[in-house]
């Protein structure tokens, strides 16, 4: 079909091009805003966008920005979150995110540019085969072919991430198709049809009332909750079954928030970084519900001692997990938060018989013995920045710990935390008191360095009323720090606290703790020792126009904080710790309970 100029007309007859059909077809889904970067391949869909002005498209300076945002968009809103790119590298640019999404089960839609049909399969200028690039990592992918098919591909695409369990879908259109005229589809509203895609799982009525039986034997049960339970919008199902059988509560890195960390039948988190009285729970529990979980390494550890004395019941929408990691003595598939309402309706009919307050007292009794502390001693001392900076003695020095425990102090309960990866990471997961869902927003399963501030800046487009902190490391910052950038010229006022301490602080924790303390490339600061401190995050940001200020005493902590979130604009606050900081509990990778190291050791 020729291309022609003309643009879409109102007229439900007249002819309109793909990029038109497409940009109607994401208005229809919904779709308030793209986060969207243009190039060759995708030019069109951006022209049409402009002259269309419908959807609010928020332009990141590097694409994995773009698809972190989408990101943190969809975990703060629940929506599904768009980015767009071009063809080649625009294109490979979104694939640790659309990797980081698919393990997190964060439901995205990404629609990438693509060169010409015809010039498919040979080598042409930024041609990439991402259709087939993100196939293993993402939950669906297409590659429209015919221009007709682009309202349907839409319209399934989101239908796909955010139904079941959510995840991550990949739309490649040609840029000849985007070009090629067509007609709007006679009816919009024809429902989805998949014949082999059913993703209304339901436990059946026996499975739960088997559910409720083993309860009501068991003498020591404990609820490990993971991010199904957010993402299906279960955690008020969650906490009125808390209230109902009275059972204790650890959640993963991705539970987080889906029950309130202040209730005392909390245990925070389990695992690598876990509590000590999660994880002692966890060894010592008869009976273990999994619900919205994937027994993952990091929360196992050793899978075959973890919970070793308890029957376990794993309840998870999608039946690959059942069983994959640890064998469950009663795998349950079905949705989490239908499988909690039906059993809330049962309980409310007959409500529990069992009496755990024995088993609540051994819990409290393991929190006072371990609790979450920090240590501000001289052994702080032995950070060479810290040396040259603090005159006035270790006093003086800041504790990351301590930066996130007086947040959490000065903030309100539906703050939005969004961290990068590594010990910052768990701090923030350890040292903040979460009440909500969907108020940690963190990259858990793929670990992915860079994530925080960019999916920091979606979080808050999605959410512009709530505050949203991004906690973040020195190096983590770094590797997207060109979304300061977006952050000034989108008008975005979220912010940062980059806790310094001139390391790849988690991998450096790992050498102090196995490697003899032998440093390899995880010092990041000045290598040539005439600069303290490197780089210089306040003229960076100032480079940037964006507000930007350094502590280094305890002293100037709770101000430096206030002044932050007092602020309407970005702001980035550079706190300076000591890099011998390590993150306590540890278990190590395949460890035990019985290997959790409590206390910083020489």
């Amino acid at each position: 079909m020729k291309e022609t100029d003309q643009h879409c007309s109102s007229h439900p007859h007249s002819p309109i091009k793909g990029c038109d059909l497409l940009v109607m077809s994401l208005e229809r889904e919904g779709v308030d805003t793209v986060f969207a970067y243009p190039g060759g391949a995708s030019l069109d869909i951006h022209q049409s966008m402009a002259r269309r002005g419908t959807l609010r498209v928020v332009l990141p300076r590097h694409e994995q920005g773009g698809v972190f945002g989408a990101d943190g968009y969809a975990r703060a809103t629940g929506k599904v979150g768009v980015c767009m790119t071009t063809s080649g590298p625009g294109a490979t640019n979104l694939v640790t995110g659309v990797a980081n999404a698919f393990a997190d089960s964060v439901p995205l839609v990404l629609i990438t540019g693509q060169v010409n049909l015809q010039l498919i399969g040979r080598n042409a200028f930024q041609e990439t085969d991402i259709f087939g690039v993100t196939l293993p990592i993402c939950k669906y992918s297409y590659l429209i072919t015919d221009v007709k098919d682009i309202p349907r591909v839409v319209k399934e695409a989101f239908y796909i991430a955010s139904s079941g369990r959510p995840g991550p879908v990949v739309i490649d259109i040609p840029k000849n198709i985007q070009q090629t005229l067509t007609h709007e589809p006679e009816d919009w509203a024809a429902p989805v049809s998949l014949r082999s895609y059913n993703p209304d799982k339901r436990a059946e009525q026996e499975q739960l009332e088997k559910v409720l039986e083993l309860i009501e034997q068991s003498k020591e049960p404990l609820l490990y909750v993971g991010g199904g339970v957010i993402s299906s919008n279960g955690s008020d199902q969650l906490r009125e079954f808390v209230k109902r059988t009275q059972i204790p509560v650890t959640t993963t890195l991705m539970g987080i928030g889906a029950f309130p960390e202040t209730d005392p039948l909390s245990l925070k988190m389990l695992g690598m970084h876990g509590t000590a009285y999660a994880n002692w729970a966890t060894k010592e529990t008869d009976l273990l519900l999994a619900f919205g979980c994937r027994f993952d390494d990091r929360v196992t550890g050793n899978v075959e001692a973890f919970a070793s004395k308890a029957k376990i019941v794993h309840i998870d929408i999608d039946s690959s997990e059942l069983n994959k990691n640890k064998r469950a003595d009663y795998p349950v598939e079905g949705n989490i938060c239908d499988a909690l309402t039906r059993m809330n309706q049962m309980l409310e009919k007959k409500p529990l018989k069992a009496d755990f307050s024995a088993w609540h007292k051994k819990i409290a009794d393991w929190k006072k013995k371990a609790p979450l502390i920090w240590n501000a001693d001289g052994k702080a001392d032995g950070s060479e920045h810290i040396r040259s900076l603090h005159k006035e003695g270790h006093e003086e020095i800041i504790m990351p710990q301590e930066v996130i425990h007086l947040l959490n102090q000065l903030v309100e309960e539906d703050t939005i935390i969004v961290t990068g990866v590594g010990q910052h990471q768990m701090w923030a997961a350890q040292f903040y008191e979460y009440k909500k869902p969907r108020t940690l927003m963190t990259s858990a399963g793929l670990g992915s360095m860079g994530y925080g501030y960019p999916a920091a800046l979606g979080a808050k487009v999605g959410c512009p009323d709530k505050q949203v902190i991004n906690i973040d490391g020195d190096g983590s910052f770094q590797m997207n720090i060109q979304e300061l950038a977006t952050a000034k010229m989108e008008n975005i006022a979220a912010k940062v606290i980059i806790l310094n301490n001139q390391y790849l602080g988690m991998v450096a924790q790992w050498e102090d703790l196995f490697y003899q303390g032998l440093h390899a490339n995880t010092f990041i600061g000045d290598f040539s020792g005439k600069e303290t401190l490197y780089p210089d995050f306040v003229k960076i940001a100032d480079g940037y126009s964006v507000k930007a200020e350094r502590i280094v005493f305890k002293r100037d902590l709770k101000a430096a904080l206030q002044r932050m979130l007092n602020s309407d604009e970005p702001y980035v606050l550079d706190i300076i710790i000591p890099n011998t900081a390590h993150v306590l509990p540890f278990i190590k990778s395949a460890g035990t309970v019985d290997d959790m190291v409590l206390e910083a050791r020489e």
